[in-house]
């Protein structure tokens, strides 16, 4: 077990304590700060705190980094399709159906396993979450960003945070879209009584999904969707919320999967963001994958 012991100067006054933390340990990633502090390794004049309480001048802060753990995450070699590869990051694309981490009832067979098989030494980021910066949902394909080393893990999560990463989909949703284009702004929670659920809910977290229609067919719209915000099923909350649901998608949509789909129709086609330590940004666009084309092609089929 590792100690440091801090005090607080008053040019540090006023900070949130992960951010003073972050100042002080510039070699650990902010998340790794605060859960070291919602774990109680963290304390502030012998208290515990949370990670947003702000430091006042004078106060003596008190770290406890345990020694690093085992990932416990099983290498199962899984086939990959890599879009790009660096030493320290990749860009992949995700297929429809593979999770991307262990999580209660799906510990194995996962995006994780498959990076570990291929980076047997990948130790960055959360252990059960080996360099993984973002998510897809289980049943939405394309790309996806990973980093390989601590600083580009870093750099990455920093470009999240401020909303730098261009994340764009495609989505076929139920009905006519009526504007060309336009702004879906609202709150994104847990639901009270469906916990595995999210919804639109008062005091959820700030939520902004732009789209712009591409394609019209009877009953169904195609949406481009931009995403400003990166919430736990943003886009298939948000696209319900107005009463034009993704199509596949049984959660959030309608009970029985339409136009033969098995899978909610959404897919991570865009991607762009700055290399760490570079000023050029990488750019890498991934092609509806064949299940989702072939669908588009019966209803153009059917309008032409």
């Amino acid at each position: 077990m590792t100690t440091a012991t801090f005090s607080v100067s008053e040019s540090s006054a006023g900070l949130r304590l992960d951010r003073f933390l972050s100042e002080k340990l510039p070699e650990y990633s902010r998340s790794f700060l605060q859960r070291l502090i919602e774990s109680g390794n963290v304390t502030v004049d012998d208290r515990r705190v949370r990670p947003g309480e702000r430091v006042r001048a004078g106060q003596l802060v008190q770290v406890s980094i345990p020694p690093p753990q085992p990932a416990g995450i099983v290498a199962t070699a899984l086939p990959l399709q890599i879009v790009y590869e660096r030493p320290d990051l990749l860009v992949l694309n995700k297929p429809a159906g593979l999770v991307v981490h262990p999580a209660p009832g799906h510990a194995a067979d996962t995006l994780a396993n498959a990076l570990m098989a291929r980076y047997p030494n990948l130790a960055v980021g959360n252990a059960l979450r080996p360099g993984i910066v973002h998510r897809l949902d289980k049943g939405t394909s394309g790309l996806m960003v990973v980093a390989l080393a601590d600083r580009a893990y870093q750099h990455l999560v920093s470009q999240m945070k401020q909303r730098a990463v261009h994340k764009e989909y495609l989505a076929l949703v139920h009905g006519e879209v009526k504007p060309e284009h336009g702004v879906i702004e609202a709150p994104i929670g847990r639901e009270r009584r469906q916990r595995q659920k999210m919804g639109i809910v008062p005091g959820g977290r700030e939520a902004r999904t732009t789209f712009r229609v591409l394609e019209r067919f009877p009953g169904f719209t195609l949406l481009r969707i931009k995403l400003e915000t990166g919430r736990t099923h943003q886009i298939r909350v948000h696209l319900a919320a107005i009463g034009h649901p993704v199509a596949g998608d049984v959660v959030y949509g309608q009970r029985k999967a339409a136009l033969g789909l098995e899978r909610p129709f959404l897919h991570a086609w865009y991607l762009g963001f700055q290399l760490p330590g570079e000023e050029a940004c990488l750019v890498a666009w991934a092609p509806l994958p064949e299940e989702l084309r072939s669908v588009l092609e019966r209803l153009r089929a059917i309008t032409a």
